[in-house]
């Protein structure tokens, strides 16, 4: 019979955590466990103060490598990794559960206290709020001043009051964890996702290698370039700080003879073009080059990188809860910024060797080279290549699948060309007249417009938002464009008003309704409101909406809503949805359990995933492995999704891009 054991630890390291991640903070030489609480099958909880010599009970030592006592932790990805360094080996995955992956599968925030406000825990089992400060206290090094003696880090000896507050902490934490798994295990984590965790963690310990030389020349160029940019900055103002957005203002006030309102990205690109005088353009030509963020990337690769050149734990697993797909890490590879230069090998050489002229000579704006060239930074193993593999179209053809759009599906059965197809619906122009060389041509772009924004019940609005205005098109035309797409889609449009409806049926009534393939249902305790409305996925995975209700509104209509992370202020809160915003969940859902069922096919067939994309995998395999048998794993059928017309393509390369 299994045993379950609770498990929080408190330990010491000088590297960064938030900014290193866990990897290379555990593999720190002066790494150490301070405190280890626990509870066995929900028995009072105990502590161990290995910071003050203590050890750990021969029961709890046989415990952590006893097949048959399953370990518990919130985050237990930092549990596993800590006590493997502690034991000097890998301990099984499988023996370990993730209760912060239990919240984020039923709707929750990452976050031990703010999920335990957020299902209304009592006080007594919440996290205590003094935390981050013993931790800053404890767990970090210290300032040395002549007040603590110039000591580098505060030993439990030196503040013992707050050391036993410490221990409080920690097993108060044990408390919240096991309290927060009482109240979800009415709905437990599937165990293909509990599987599928365990790959993830599999992927993110092994990591992805990094080019070290690339990575020092282009912080060496972005710093001398920005200092270069600065100094001419200063020689056209006169200021002092260019980069102070009100210093740079009122210079541009005076220069132009406008009011300057921000310098904002966008209120930047539109000045630059708009601006009579040279001087203020060029001012704002700096502005945007010194404002660049997606250099900053080189330096959180420096700072992350493990002594052995790779980079660990860039993926995080269930990252939205939405949804369940990943998010990005440390370098947040889920939004690096595309390749468009031709000649990338030639600029990596030249940016390696600091070669600041001749980057200047050929590609001009070197912050803007460098930019392209972050995702080469990241390099296969030696002696191996990369293989990136990604699914074409993956959400169009969900989508369609999904609402049974026959038109698209064909076209996805054969050639595949959707912007064209969608074009050719919409305007009742044939196929063939819509290529390169032809009249017709144009209106590709009002296809692939259409496409991109129309698919989730989006309007003007949403084709705006994804560059519509930016692609030549007028205002005027954009009402058009949408009536047009969703007269040519209407088991789509039908689709995003059944989903809609499905949902205020099941609220109004309590009863489950089928759609599609898909369950919606209302679980959990009303009375309480320790419930949710759930969708059941075809892949059997539930997506959790959490307290749901029916509230009018800012239209005068009956709509749904329910609690969640709000995106934009990063706070829980009631969120508004709409039928097309479920079809949206829904679809990226299915997308990511497509991405999911690839990646157990790849790793089952002996293949190495170093990191993972929205809808791509990269592979390190070495040179002359067959991409096409890789291709053909991720374009396999599906069980759970008969007919669902997947394709995969890929490329090889000696360092990770955008083909």
């Amino acid at each position: 019979m299994k045993q379950h054991l609770n498990i929080d630890l408190e330990t010491y390291s000088s590297v960064d955590l938030k900014k290193s991640g866990l990897y290379k903070y555990v593999q720190s030489a002066d790494f150490q466990i301070l405190l280890f609480a626990y509870s066995f099958n929900g028995d009072p909880v105990q502590i161990v103060d290995l910071a003050q010599g203590e050890q750990l009970p021969p029961k709890l030592l046989e415990a952590i490598v006893d097949p048959d006592t399953v370990k518990h932790a919130y985050n237990a990805p930092f549990e596993w990794y800590c006590l493997s360094k502690f034991f000097q080996r890998m301990l099984p995955l499988n023996q370990w559960r993730c209760t912060m992956l239990h919240g984020l599968y039923c709707g929750y925030t990452a976050g031990l206290g703010q999920t335990a406000v957020a299902l209304g825990l009592p006080e007594d089992k919440r996290k205590m709020g003094i935390g981050m400060a013993l931790i800053r206290t404890f767990c970090i090094p210290c300032k040395p001043t002549a007040k603590n003696g110039y000591r580098t880090r505060t030993l439990p000896h030196h503040e013992p009051e707050k050391w036993q507050l410490f221990k409080s902490y920690c097993m108060q934490d044990v408390r919240t964890e096991m309290e927060i798994e009482k109240q979800l295990s009415a709905f437990p984590v599937p165990d293909q996702e509990q599987r599928l965790w365990e790959l993830d963690q599999q992927i993110n310990a092994v990591g992805v290698a990094v080019d070290a030389s690339l990575i020092e020349g282009a912080l060496y160029c972005n710093d001398k370039i920005a200092n270069e940019l600065m100094h001419e900055a200063i020689q056209i103002s006169g200021l002092q700080n260019p980069k102070s957005v009100k210093q740079l203002s009122a210079w541009l006030t005076e220069e132009t003879g406008e009011e300057i309102e921000n310098l904002q990205k966008a209120t930047v690109a539109e000045l630059i073009k708009t601006v009579d005088s040279e001087a203020a353009k060029r001012m704002l030509e700096i502005r945007q080059e010194l404002s660049k963020t997606s250099v900053k990337k080189y330096t959180a690769m420096h700072t992350a990188v493990c002594d052995d050149g790779r980079i660990r734990g860039l993926l995080q697993f269930y990252g939205a809860n939405r949804t369940g797909r990943w998010a990005g890490r440390l370098v947040q590879v889920q939004n690096l910024v595309r390749n468009y230069l031709e000649l990338l090998e030639l600029a990596r050489k030249l940016v390696k060797l600091r070669k600041i002229d001749a980057l200047k000579l050929i590609f001009g704006n070197v912050t803007d080279a460098l930019a392209q060239l972050i995702r080469t930074a990241f390099i296969p193993s030696a002696g191996h290549v990369f293989h990136v593999a990604d699914f074409s179209a993956i959400e169009a053809r969900v989508i369609a699948w999904l609402a049974g759009e026959q038109w698209r599906l064909d076209v996805f059965a054969t050639h595949g060309k959707i912007y064209e197809a969608s074009a050719s619906q919409m305007f009742g122009v044939p196929l063939e007249l819509i290529t390169k060389g032809n009249p017709e041509y144009e209106l590709r772009q009002k296809g692939k417009v259409a496409e991109l924004a129309l698919g989730y019940q989006g309007a003007v609005g949403a084709l705006i938002a994804m560059g519509a205005l930016n692609m030549g098109l007028t205002e005027e035309e954009l009402p058009e464009i949408v009536h047009r797409w969703r007269s040519s889609n209407k088991r789509i449009v039908d689709l995003w008003y059944s989903m809609e409806n499905a949902a205020l049926e099941v609220m109004r009534t309590g009863k489950a309704v089928g759609l599609k393939g898909l369950i919606l249902a209302r679980e959990g305790d009303y009375t309480n409101h320790q419930d949710f409305l759930t969708i059941t996925l075809p892949s059997g995975r539930k997506l959790f909406y959490v307290k749901p209700f029916l509230q009018v509104n800012d239209r005068g209509r009956e709509s749904l809503h329910y609690w969640g992370l709000n995106q934009d202020t990063k706070k829980w809160e009631v969120i508004p949805t709409y039928g097309g915003k479920l079809v949206e969940n829904v679809t990226q859902a299915i997308a990511r359990d497509c991405l999911a069922e690839s990646l157990v096919r790849l790793a089952a067939c002996g293949y190495q995933t170093v990191m993972h994309i929205h809808d791509e995998a990269v592979l390190d395999v070495l040179a002359g492995t067959d991409l096409e048998q890789i291709c053909k794993l991720m374009g396999q059928p599906i069980s759970w999704a008969p007919g669902l017309p997947l394709r995969a393509d890929g490329f090889v390369t000696e360092f990770y891009k955008k083909e």
